[in-house]
């Protein structure tokens, strides 16, 4: 089933943000507090779930990542803690964002390089072999730890930010319509707020790579419109290593022809707003 980006996006903030809001403001009362925080908390697994299974039926890291996440928060739903323990366990999903990004970059293992192949989609094993040596491109390789670590220490700030928001203005019992209230003005600032720095996190890092990956892909050249396309560069790159290393030269020298530094980031820029559903 084809979904727009923009669509995508529109109704992941509806039905993953604003209507479990919605069903905790105005559902207390007639659902009563538990059934109603619980409803609250199912819907975004539910979207998260038909999503993944019946809309889109991508299975990748991104995916896999996103679908375990929501399930693990789906399953925290039903720790009925309040206080201190309801605060770190509205914020575990952002630990966890930490682990899986920060922390294999600083181990060598950045996700980020399983993001990339998956954005970029190469959809032959030529392309692929192709996309795998750029991406073990020393430079490159710095690029994508730099962008897990980006995004990992972005998700524990924000992770920090909705445990000390949690703790201060949920102060209810569990189980009454005065904590579903809480919980829900809690929601409104945090769904929302600490999105936008992820997002732009999400975007820089994505640059990021990109731009370290066009930075040794030769530069656009004649007329053809679909000249400067990425897999093109990448196949013209793959043709100047061979010919560098038939001549005996070093690979260094089929990367004379990079780009400007300016058109770098401008390819960069696009190909991140494309990932973002922008272009």
């Amino acid at each position: 089933m084809f979904m727009s980006k923009s669509l995508k996006l529109t109704l992941d903030i509806l039905i993953g943000a604003a209507i479990p809001i919605l069903v905790l403001k105005y559902g207390t009362e007639p659902l009563g507090a538990l059934r109603a925080y619980l409803t609250a908390a199912m819907i975004p697994v539910v979207w998260v779930l038909l999503d993944l299974l019946v809309i889109t039926r991508r299975f990748n890291f991104i995916t896999a990542f996103v679908g375990l996440t929501s399930l693990m928060r789906g399953a925290l739903a039903f720790w009925y803690v309040d206080g201190l323990l309801f605060a770190v366990k509205d914020s575990v999903s952002y630990v966890v964002s930490f682990l899986v990004f920060g922390v294999t970059a600083l181990l060598g293992s950045p996700v980020t390089r399983a993001i990339a192949l998956q954005g970029l989609s190469p959809d032959t094993s030529e392309r692929e072999q192709q996309m795998n040596r750029l991406l073990d491109e020393p430079t490159v390789g710095a690029a994508m730890k730099k962008a897990g670590i980006l995004i990992g220490v972005t998700n524990l700030a924000a992770g920090a930010v909705n445990f000390v928001i949690n703790y201060r203005m949920v102060l209810a019992p569990f189980n009454t319509p005065a904590f579903n209230d809480q919980v829900a003005n809690v929601n409104a600032i945090t769904r929302f707020v600490l999105v936008l720095p992820d997002m732009v996190a999400i975007f820089f890092a994505f640059s990021m790579m990109y731009k370290a990956m066009y930075a040794l892909l030769p530069a656009n050249e004649g007329t053809d419109p679909d000249a400067g396309e990425f897999w093109t560069l990448l196949a013209r790159r793959e043709d100047a290593l061979a010919l560098a290393a038939a001549a005996g030269e070093p690979s260094d020298a089929a990367r004379a022809a990079a780009l400007a530094a300016e058109d770098v980031r401008s390819r960069a820029a696009r190909q991140a707003r494309e990932e973002f559903g922008l272009s």
